[in-house]
């Protein structure tokens, strides 16, 4: 009998949960993306205290509500948070610098000194939520 390989949901189970593997990405950055992508999870949470963490693609940190709000991604140079409907959403602070030519997504790159925003992007990720909560197809009625 062949043997079966695990399921994506039996490795992430067996690596710990998608919060326990966004806190070991975190400390295993040890340097100034780790603290950011801390910032950011710390600024998402507050923001939407019942966002959902999840873990996809091999290692990106995502975050969901009502479908996926923006993703934590960490590159040498930069900390990215793609907004995955970012081009429908309004951003009067000017936060998005990133993937500005694309049809759906928006991205903020944040590179080492940067300073956060914290309430402008506290505003960015409501307004993700209300548009994911918006678009949502509602039930039909009988």
């Amino acid at each position: 009998m062949a043997k079966k390989t695990p399921s994506k949901s039996t490795e992430i189970n067996e690596a710990g949960s998608p919060s326990q593997l966004i806190d070991s990405k975190i400390t295993e950055l040890g340097d100034w993306r780790g603290e950011m992508l801390a910032r950011v999870r710390k600024v998402i949470k507050q923001a939407v205290p019942d966002v959902v963490e999840e873990w996809k693609w091999r290692g990106v940190p995502v975050w969901e509500y009502a479908g996926i709000i923006c993703t934590g991604e960490t590159y040498k140079a930069v900390v990215k948070m793609t907004f995955a409907k970012g081009a429908s959403l309004d951003d009067p602070s000017g936060l998005f610098n990133s993937s500005l030519d694309g049809n759906t997504r928006r991205a903020i790159d944040i590179h080492e000194g940067d300073k956060l925003d914290e309430k402008a992007l506290k505003a960015l990720i409501r307004a993700a939520v209300a548009l994911n909560t918006s678009t949502k197809k509602k039930p039909k009625k009988a």
